[in-house]
């Protein structure tokens, strides 16, 4: 699917393959360089794979739409929807991939009339590169051309540049809904709108060509089962094979450079079976070691604020290859933090495990109400970061919903499984009766939430 562009003279006068005696490495280092070479290859071969899943289809169907085209969610996912973990009962999705190496996509956004929306863009990398949206560049009608990292051109009037660094593109896009009948049209109205047009075709008549189905490829087993399965000669040569159309940036050159010390190469095919026999135990033992490496990352408590792990080390990675590995092996596809913030917690102010058989208060101080300009929620998952059958059918609650505050304007949210009690069910989210976990979604955060100022209160228990 997507070009190499050695032809072009873009990956020319790379060095040969490096032989190992030249570089006088020992057995542990060539371990330590193939574990660091998985780790920092590990978002971009799960991001092809994901690629490739969600656009198997000839046409936008369910969850999936051709390479191109919009997938737009029409209503909130329900107890029932099991096809990502942890989704948004706030925003649409409308999702697309997109291949900006032949030429670029115009994307058009129509006027939202002061809505909230996001569309952030990923690169191959998974880092965010761009994002517009009410933050950025505000809710009026807007056309964008995103290009790829070798295209030079010229642009039509009126449209703004969004260069992305890999000629792989992965757009998340959110529309606010209140979820009301009347709300959900005006939302598909708008996302009717959002269209995505190659340069060649702007401003003619265009009909999206038919996706290409390849009917051997598994779309039943998790994308992070696929890539965790890959043996060493299947992960790293699709990553060589990828890395030629979704260039390295420039801070990562030592990286490139230590690579190329076991004979990973930028520009050349990666020929496995002439590899040094060290280095092929080495690459072996490779995924093995980095997801241990993950792991113990996610172990860490340094993100723990009150009980709530609040990751801000999420969309823009820099050289940080074991946090980016990470967020694409728990959470891939997450926003700046100027964006979007989830603080998420699976025990009480006590450390306990969270359990639906005890009855929980969340306690906001008037001035502790979580300061966003777009808006906030709290959401409701069991263990396993699924949404939970209830009466109410209600799995998160947000000011659109109408919340009993105090009289000194605070806000006390309750968790448990039965009824608090009509005159509290206002501020009921229910809770099974197993271990269950709670996500705050901020988006677009107060400098407060930034900073750290703003923290999210202790979750008591009441019993």
């Amino acid at each position: 699917m997507f070009a190499t562009y050695v032809a072009l003279g873009i990956l020319a006068a790379l060095p040969l393959t490096a032989k190992l005696s030249e570089h006088k490495l020992s057995e542990q280092e060539i371990i330590e360089i193939a574990t660091e070479s998985y780790l920092y290859g590990y978002p971009l071969v799960t991001m092809d794979v994901t690629r490739e899943v969600m656009t198997n289809v000839e046409a936008p169907t369910g969850f999936k739409a051709p390479m191109g085209q919009f997938r737009n969610a029409r209503v909130y996912p329900d107890a029932s929807f099991t096809n990502v973990t942890a989704p948004n009962t706030d925003t649409l999705y409308s999702v697309a991939w997109l291949d900006v190496g032949p030429e670029p996509y115009i994307l058009h956004v129509p006027n939202e009339e002061g809505r909230y929306y996001l569309m952030p863009m990923l690169s191959g990398w998974t880092d965010v590169f761009a994002s517009p949206g009410t933050r950025t560049t505000g809710t009026e009608e807007h056309n964008f051309a995103i290009t790829g990292p070798f295209w030079k051109g010229t642009l039509p009037q009126g449209v703004q540049e969004l260069k992305s660094p890999t000629n792989m593109v992965w757009i998340i896009g959110r529309t606010y809904c209140a979820g009301t009948p009347e709300d959900y049209k005006a939302v598909h109205t708008l996302q009717n709108g959002y269209s995505l047009v190659p340069l060649s075709s702007y401003g003619k008549p265009y009909t999206p060509p038919k996706g290409v189905v390849n009917p051997a490829l598994d779309m039943n087993t998790p994308v992070r089962s696929q890539v965790n399965r890959m043996d060493a000669e299947t992960f790293f040569t699709r990553l060589v094979r990828l890395m030629a159309a979704n260039p390295p940036s420039a801070q990562d050159q030592p990286m490139v450079d230590k690579m190329a010390k076991i004979g990973i190469v930028l520009g050349q095919q990666l020929d496995y079976a002439k590899l040094d026999p060290v280095v092929k135990r080495s690459l072996e033992l490779a995924p093995k070691l980095a997801r241990e490496e993950i792991i113990s990352l996610q172990q860490l408590s340094e993100d723990m604020v009150n009980g709530w792990q609040v990751s801000k080390r999420t969309g823009v990675y820099g050289t940080d290859y074991l946090q980016r590995a990470c967020v694409a092996a728990i959470g891939l596809g997450a926003n700046k933090p100027e964006d979007a913030l989830y603080p998420y917690s699976s025990v009480d102010s006590n450390g306990k495990p969270l359990d639906g058989k005890n009855r929980y208060v969340i306690h906001f101080e008037k001035d502790q109400i979580p300061p966003v300009k777009g808006f906030w929620s709290l959401t409701l998952y069991n263990s396993q970061y699924f949404l939970t059958e209830n009466g109410l059918n209600r799995y998160s609650l947000s000011p659109r919903d109408k919340l009993h505050y105090n009289q000194d304007g605070s806000l006390d949210i309750y968790v448990q499984h039965a009824s608090p009690g009509k005159d509290k069910e206002s501020n009921w989210l229910p809770a099974p009766e197993s271990a269950f976990i709670l996500m705050l979604r901020l988006y677009w955060p107060d400098v407060a939430v930034l900073n750290n100022t703003w923290k999210p209160p202790l979750i008591k228990l009441t019993n």
